[in-house]
């Protein structure tokens, strides 16, 4: 039996955004954009998303599609013969398990705060009681524990039905309602009276505020956001290119892919920013942003109650796009290796997905005395540190090395493969600055990385 294949370019284009587009833009982009001062630092994270993260989406998508398996054994196939590069998949694959080690624990934040606006949970509270309402929840690793496994069981019976008719429909019908709901919580936000500054703060690039912050801050800033908002180097796109046939040329394709994963990113600031700014609240304040400055925000607002739910929907499928697309990766490891059913590699990689996750749930409670990086540091930290710090610039090095020197599959090969068919082609003259300028960059995200983590 054949590969199967996506039924559709759109398909293919909407699953690979899907997987890029997660928390990371929506959750990550907003709050970083406050606090590194709003339109000058959107403008530099949009040039290292062209510059850092497509040649190495384009080279994910030219292995993928080349040897037609997932990293478990695409460098196999691809490698000359006698060389080591396949040792890298331990590296991809290891990558793609720890990313759902806490992802799927946000995804069930997402799914549960859903449920609770919906019902109305937070009407009538201040906002101490709101906060409270978070604090709760992290405290009760039963109920974490209960959503962390609805979208565990819920994304695998999703890759049980196939390629085509489970992940590809079902992500296809999930990314066109994100879109809608972004649209109308956009539109919902602009004409919010005394939204107009927040506006002025995202759009208007005010390069005095690059100053204040420091250049280096905020190039570096944007470097680890457009590098990471892509998953890129862990072989999580590369899968997708295994699915797509010759007739579209990889980095039209890539160039779908980013414009699509920068619209939401760019979306979700227009839906908080206004929000923000009209209700007297920092755009800077991270990850509670989200679970506790925003709640108050929809408490206080007309159809607060309905525009939470629809804000925490879109925020689920956001989450849920990529835990699909992962797990859908998660399965084709097992056929792939073992040759096993599609049916046996979901029911044995679920169960471990539910076990690999406990760890993050009871990270914030029952473990919570575990600080790996000092005061108020949780295991989630530690696996977010592995994966953001470590696997995905080492990844992506990996990718870079094989794709560009003649002992490994070689630029002549990649180029070939990248090439065939029609759309946008990757040029001859970027040979040079991938070969030796971008794995400069990525060294460069890696260090930078372990700077601002321990000094």
């Amino acid at each position: 039996m054949g590969r199967e294949k996506f039924s559709s370019r759109l398909g293919f284009i909407l699953i690979s955004a899907g997987c890029a587009i997660g928390l990371g833009n929506v959750w990550r982009f907003p709050y970083i954009t406050g606090q590194y001062g709003g339109a000058a630092f959107v403008l530099i994270y949009a040039l290292f998303l062209v510059i850092l993260g497509l040649p190495i989406v384009v080279m994910e998508f030219a292995v993928g599609r080349a040897s037609q398996k997932s990293i478990a054994l695409s460098f196999d196939v691809l490698e000359p013969k006698g060389s080591k590069w396949h040792y890298a998949k331990y590296l991809g694959m290891a990558g793609n398990y720890i990313l759902m080690m806490f992802y799927t624990t946000v995804a069930g934040w997402m799914v549960l705060y859903f449920v609770k606006m919906a019902k109305g949970d937070f009407k009538g509270l201040d906002a101490d009681g709101v906060a409270a309402e978070f604090n709760n929840m992290l405290g009760n690793p039963g109920i974490m524990a209960v959503f962390m496994v609805i979208v565990v069981v819920g994304c695998f019976a999703i890759c049980l039905r196939g390629l085509q008719n489970g992940v590809e429909k079902i992500t296809k019908a999930m990314m066109i309602c994100l879109l809608a709901l972004m649209v109308i919580l956009a539109v919902n936000s602009i004409f919010m009276e005394g939204g107009g500054p927040g506006l002025e703060f995202y759009l208007k690039p005010d390069f005095n505020k690059i100053k204040e912050a420091g250049l280096g801050e905020v190039v570096f800033a944007a470097m680890g956001q457009s590098f990471f908002t892509l998953s890129i180097g862990i072989g999580a796109l590369a899968i997708f290119g295994s699915y797509i046939d010759k007739k579209r040329r990889l980095t039209g394709e890539a160039v779908s892919v980013m414009i699509l994963d920068t619209c939401v990113a760019f979306m979700s600031g227009l839906i908080i920013f206004p929000a923000c700014f009209a209700y007297n609240i920092e755009p800077g304040q991270g990850p509670n942003l989200i679970f506790v400055t925003l709640p108050n925000v929809f408490n206080n607002m007309a159809a607060g109650r309905l525009l939470g739910a629809l804000f925490f929907l879109f925020m689920s499928f956001a989450a849920i796009s990529t835990v699909i697309a992962v797990f859908q990766n998660i399965v084709s490891f097992a056929t792939d290796l073992t040759g096993c059913s599609v049916k046996k590699a979901v029911f044995c990689n679920a169960a471990a997905v539910i076990i690999l996750s406990v760890p993050c749930v009871l990270g914030f409670n029952v473990l919570s005395g575990f600080m790996p990086f000092g005061e108020g540091s949780t295991i989630m930290d530690l696996e977010d540190f592995v994966i953001s710090n470590n696997l995905l610039p080492i990844g992506s090095l990996i990718y870079l090395a094989f794709c560009t020197r003649r002992y490994g599959w070689g630029f002549e090969n990649f180029l070939k493969e990248a090439n065939a068919g029609e759309g946008i082609r990757f040029p001859k003259w970027a040979r040079f600055y991938v070969t030796w300028i971008l794995p400069l960059i990525v060294l460069v995200v890696f260090i930078q990385g372990y700077a601002s983590k321990f000094f």
